[in-house]
């Protein structure tokens, strides 16, 4: 620095500090703070708390604004969205088992049948309607007489491993089944020919009319290119019929056995995606099989299965209608007190019409679903028409006078004897809950009227019973209380035809009428529906005249399904309790939102 620069530093005023007016500008500032502070601030916060609320009340407004217009944008895409199955869903159903073969053929318990319809197809299936609808088949046409049948199949069906299904598989399996050797469960098929015209053509020639044959067309096909070569007597213990390859809407993935003693077991199906009649909603269906109806109510309670079949009118009783929806549907079968027309005690026909006037049918109905409806008639309501017979109503009083005017009185332990020998009956019935309430109710109108009663329950299903050998085919019974499949066809020639009356028939009440032989015969040669149906008229008053048993009512299957599935259309109607499947394509699982399409 220069010597000049220095000097002028050094000629700097000094700077002094004073304490007493800095302390008292301080005091100053701080008075012109506080008096600015009450200025603004204090005197005008009620203003603040006033704008305040103002601000509140705007926030408030945008914020209700802007809820109304979310609220709105969802509404208007709610418009555009709906619930659609979802198809991912995997369907747990539940049956009475057991099962021993999976080869369709030699179905017999539900289970199998259940695992079959989900499996196979065949030439015709009963539709949602209960008529016959057509599922491999593509056209039927008959000759005038209706012996012979040319149908041509769909060219699109494949078997589960890829094959094409031919008109060769059709034939190859009614060949199977018409061989003895093979022991098939389905019969009827001897007086049948049937031959290949091509890969999509076959011929049915069966010699003469028989009107209900395209019910017959509902058996399962089976893969010649797989059975083709094995022994019609090694089909039944072929790998096949553990691990088979169908054509139907779902395939086999595996089958799991949980408890052999018991018959607990899981089959376990997966969606066929190249199902010709489109894929299923489902992606996956389970059978748990059970061994009685009664496994079945308490895995329904253990949430095991979503659905349930195979339950009776009791059953349901014990199912929480609050986790599942039960429905009853009707289906083609009735229950019938069948009288054994050549026991010592009912071949005398006033005896019967005694036992008819004195079963008081509507309480029996009263105690069952609300689908039942009475049954009088060998046929299921509707099935025919015109000038049908009616059946007398219950009388206790005109059914009494019977078996008065008969000999038949009461004695001082109110039961009824004639010539010193109790009027005595031994009724037996099919181990079932709904049956056995059934006779229950039966057996107390009988006893009321001074009948002596022994009741009997068989086990068909208990080997040490061996009740079809002991019981059914030597007709040990006055009364047999039992269920009869009808069908979609009122062909009943196999349950009251008298050739039908042997150990290995199914007329029960070992009914004989000429009158009737002939009308049942007659009626099965007669394609025409309006000649058919006074065929049977004709049958049905000669039936009613004679009464070889008493109509109760027609029978109902009943299912139970939670709320979460969609199972069978209610407008469903149901030949049998396995016509629940006709709509299975539609069949789902929980729910999706979709937007709709325009």
């Amino acid at each position: 620095m220069s010597d000049d620069n220095r000097d002028k530093w050094r000629r700097l005023p000094k700077i002094s500090f004073n304490r007493k007016a800095l302390t008292k500008r301080m005091k100053k500032v701080e008075n012109v703070t506080v008096k600015h502070a009450h200025k603004f601030i204090i005197k005008r916060w009620a203003n603040v708390r006033e704008v305040q609320a103002h601000v509140v009340l705007w926030i408030i407004a945008i914020g209700l604004l802007i809820a109304v217009t979310g609220l709105q944008l969802m509404w208007y895409q709610q418009s555009y969205r709906t619930d659609a199955p979802r198809t991912d869903g995997t369907y747990a159903e539940a049956v009475v088992g057991p099962v021993k073969t999976l080869n369709p053929i030699f179905a017999d318990t539900s289970a199998e049948q259940s695992a079959s319809n989900l499996m196979f197809s065949s030439l015709l299936r009963y539709d949602s309607t209960g008529h016959l609808g057509y599922d491999l088949v593509r056209n039927v046409k008959t000759n005038p007489n209706k012996t012979i049948y040319t149908i041509t199949i769909r060219p699109d069906a494949k078997w589960h491993d890829g094959y094409k299904l031919t008109a060769k598989d059709v034939v190859f399996t009614v060949n199977l089944i018409k061989n003895q050797n093979t022991r098939a469960t389905i019969d009827g098929w001897g007086n049948v020919t049937a031959k290949v015209i091509n890969d999509t053509t076959l011929e049915f020639d069966l010699k003469s009319t028989f009107a209900p044959f395209e019910h017959a067309l509902t058996f399962p096909v089976l893969p010649e290119h797989i059975l083709g070569k094995v022994s019609p007597s090694s089909v039944r213990e072929n790998s096949f019929s553990q691990n088979p390859i169908g054509s139907g809407p779902f395939k086999l993935r595996f089958s799991q056995d949980l408890d052999t003693a018991s018959g607990r077991k899981i089959i376990y199906f997966a969606r066929n995606d190249d199902y010709y009649a489109g894929q299923a909603k489902l992606a996956r269906f389970q059978l748990h099989v059970y061994a009685d109806s009664e496994s079945i109510v308490r895995a329904l309670s253990l949430n095991e299965v979503n659905a349930a079949a195979d339950l009776s009118s009791v059953d349901v009783e014990h199912v929480d209608s609050k986790k599942y929806n039960i429905s009853s549907e009707s289906i083609q079968s009735g229950v019938y007190a069948m009288l054994n027309t050549e026991s010592e005690t009912l071949k005398d026909i006033e005896l019967r019409r005694a036992l008819q006037q004195s079963t008081d049918t509507n309480q029996i109905l009263s105690r069952l679903p609300s689908a039942s409806v009475k049954l009088d008639l060998p046929f299921t309501n509707g099935q025919i028409t015109g000038d049908l017979p009616k059946v007398p109503l219950y009388d206790k009083n005109a059914a009494a006078k019977i078996l008065d005017d008969k000999g038949w009185k009461l004695n001082g332990k109110n039961v009824r004897e004639k010539d010193g020998k109790p009027l005595k009956l031994s009724v037996v019935t099919i181990k079932d809950s709904e049956l056995e309430r059934v006779l229950e109710l039966l057996v107390g109108n009988w006893r009321a009227l001074g009948i002596s009663v022994d009741t009997q329950v068989i086990d068909l299903t208990d080997s040490t019973q061996n009740a079809v050998q002991s019981v059914l085919q030597p007709r040990s019974f006055d009364v047999l209380l039992y269920r009869l499949n009808i069908g979609a066809d009122p062909d009943v020639y196999a349950y009251w035809h008298s050739s039908q009356a042997t150990p290995q028939g199914y007329n029960f009440s070992n009914y004989s009428s000429v009158i009737s032989d002939a009308a049942l015969v007659s009626a099965r040669a007669r394609a025409e529906p309006v000649l058919r149906n006074a065929k049977y008229v004709t049958f049905t008053k000669q039936w009613a005249a004679d009464v070889p048993a008493i109509g109760l009512y027609q029978s109902t299957t009943q299912y139970a399904s939670s709320y979460n599935v969609k199972a069978f259309n209610r407008s469903v109607v149901f030949v049998s309790p396995i016509n629940r499947y006709a709509d299975i394509l539609d069949w789902s699982v929980g729910t999706k939102g979709v937007y709709k399409t325009p």
